[in-house]
């Protein structure tokens, strides 16, 4: 699940950046910065799902006790978050297929990039929310209510931080997609340079408040392997930011790509092994061992199917595009 969720904020995550980046367009090349979100999102963006599709499927099957406390007690953020993704899905495919005029293609941008910009918020606040402790179960009946835990300031600032992540993720990835615009690569190395500074302060902000917001967060945030997880994480951002400035673009998408790797890797371990802080764990959340032994069979037969389909979907779309 933690894997499947990383993949998920590497490739959907940019392109939820993107779409960030097509409502905040501006200057004299702003249109030309939209078509080059749209080239790069087009081909890929209904398969980047597919690793949330999974998340929710092995939650579900695995671990169902934890499924219904999330949905239960989450449902106005997560029910925010889906009406966003279907928003976003369909003003991008509006936009490209309804009228061409000007009032139609601005109803859709907006539209698409509003959508763009509170999806991954609440997906942010909705992972912070789980770690507060404010969700509480007597049996396996949630009893803290509708609007415990997401509207804390820790929950509010994961869900900034998020944004912020995804932003400076998918203005990386824009750096290669446009290699061949200059003029646009430097629009989107300057916007993602922004992102990155914009991180520092965000990152000391969800630490300082993961103190009382997140008590066991913060406690597995100072066990003897976050110093080597934040020092590497450190060393990624630092080499994102250097490679923008000295214009080495496919070194800055490998380094910021690491940097979102290690910081919802450190995520997990920090929560491990809480599904729901405090009430319910990997252990207790468990569905019976011949469901589990199955669904591992399933996970296996899948991904034979799976991983060389989209393997090969990016090698069409994206490899043969890129010089």
């Amino acid at each position: 699940m933690l894997a499947s969720l990383i993949l998920y904020a590497l490739m959907g995550g940019a392109d939820y950046g993107g779409g960030m980046w097509d409502l905040l367009a501006s200057g004299p090349r702003k249109q030309r910065q939209r078509q080059a979100i749209v080239e790069a999102i087009a081909p890929i963006w209904e398969a980047n799902h597919v690793w949330l599709i999974l998340v929710i499927v092995l939650l579900f099957s695995a671990f169902p006790r934890a499924f219904s406390t999330t949905m239960i007690a989450l449902h106005i953020p997560i029910t925010a978050m889906l009406i966003g993704i279907v928003l976003r899905g369909s003003a991008f495919i509006f936009r490209k297929y309804d009228s061409t005029a000007n009032a139609v293609q601005r109803r859709w941008s907006t539209i698409f990039g509003i959508a763009s910009l509170f999806t991954p918020f609440f997906q942010g606040l909705t992972l912070g929310a789980l770690t507060t402790g404010d969700i509480h179960l007597v049996g396996d009946q949630v009893t803290t209510g509708f609007f415990a835990g997401w509207l804390t300031p820790f929950a509010l600032t994961c869900g900034l931080f998020a944004l912020t992540l995804l932003a400076f993720l998918a203005a990386t990835y824009m750096t290669v997609a446009t290699q061949s615009q200059p003029d646009l690569q430097n629009d989107f190395r300057l916007r993602a340079l922004w992102a990155e500074a914009a991180l520092i302060p965000l990152a000391i902000i969800v630490f300082l408040t993961s103190k009382y917001g997140a008590p066991l967060m913060y406690h597995g945030l100072t066990n003897w392997w976050a110093p080597l997880l934040l020092a590497w994480t450190a060393l990624s951002a630092l080499i994102a930011t250097l490679a923008l400035c000295f214009s080495r673009f496919y070194l800055a998408r490998i380094a910021a790509a690491m940097q979102v790797t290690f910081i919802l890797a450190g995520w997990g371990l920090a929560q491990f092994p809480h599904l729901v802080t405090p009430d319910v764990t990997i252990q207790t959340a468990a569905a019976p061992e011949s469901t589990l032994k199955l669904l591992l069979l399933a996970l296996g037969a899948g991904a034979v199917v799976l991983l060389p389909s989209l393997f090969y979907l990016f090698q069409i779309f994206k490899t043969q595009a890129e010089p």
